[in-house]
């Protein structure tokens, strides 16, 4: 099985001296090509400083991240200008804020990215995108015409339509019901399922992390273990016994 995504002794500081904050302390993690990690763990942990090296949007202090299988690119020795080709082509990004122009409509911010990178966008592959995330039919619905999970179906679809070879997701239920969480859920697990699209998502939520193939946890910005078989039950006693662990250490 070949690796969509590769950490090595990845470092992070923030600030200097004794007000020094270690967001990541040597972390190596690797992400399988077509599957569905959840990365969790207390408040301060490190977890959205791992998402962002991970995905090229922050620089590491140390260490490696390379992306993709059989010939990967090193993403902490690219140029800005290469890192932002790489990403706007091969990574994909949705957040707990779907950060679509309200004055668009959902497939005008679907074909955002492509007209971004300066290429002619096809209607048809719009369309496409929409349909793959059960929007089909409200490609002319501007935002405020959608629900908060319609929404970030179209912040989803945005993601997808250029065919990323990962998708990285923080928090993307945290502002969605119930309902609306568990059908994005729902979309992500099948395109992992169906397509092999590669997920690395960041929740504080045992339930999405249940989604998941794998659930890694972090700690004071190290690994702090692993599971293979998430239910919210099992995660959920994971996290407390890290939180348990975390207060008899201060």
């Amino acid at each position: 099985m070949t690796n969509a995504v590769r950490l090595t002794g990845l470092r992070k500081t923030y600030g200097a001296g004794e007000s020094a904050v270690h967001a990541l302390a040597d972390v190596s993690l690797s992400f399988a090509t077509g599957g569905f990690t959840a990365v969790m763990g207390p408040s301060g942990s490190g977890k959205s400083t791992l998402l962002q090296c991970a995905a090229g949007l922050d620089r590491p202090d140390a260490g490696s991240v390379l992306l993709g299988g059989g010939d990967p690119v090193e993403l902490t020795g690219l140029s800005e200008k290469r890192l932002t080709v790489l990403r706007r082509e091969r990574i994909g990004f949705v957040f707990q804020s779907f950060n679509l122009l309200p004055t668009l409509t959902a497939e005008q911010n679907v074909g955002l990215p492509v007209r971004l990178a300066g290429r002619r966008v096809r209607r048809s592959a719009l369309r496409e995108a929409l349909s793959q995330v059960g929007l089909e039919g409200r490609g002319g619905h501007r935002p405020h015409q959608l629900s908060g999970g319609q929404q970030q179906r179209v912040a989803l679809a945005r993601a997808l339509v250029t065919r990323p070879a990962v998708l990285f997701a923080d928090e993307p239920t945290g502002a969605l019901d119930t309902e609306a969480s568990g059908q994005v859920l729902r979309l992500l697990r099948g395109l992992v399922d169906a397509h092999g699209l590669t997920v690395i998502m960041v929740t504080h939520d045992p339930v999405a992390a249940s989604y998941a193939h794998r659930v890694v946890f972090l700690a004071d910005g190290r690994p702090a273990g692993e599971e293979r078989s998430p239910s919210p039950e099992r995660v959920a006693a994971a996290l407390a016994g890290l939180r348990t662990a975390a207060v008899a250490a201060c």
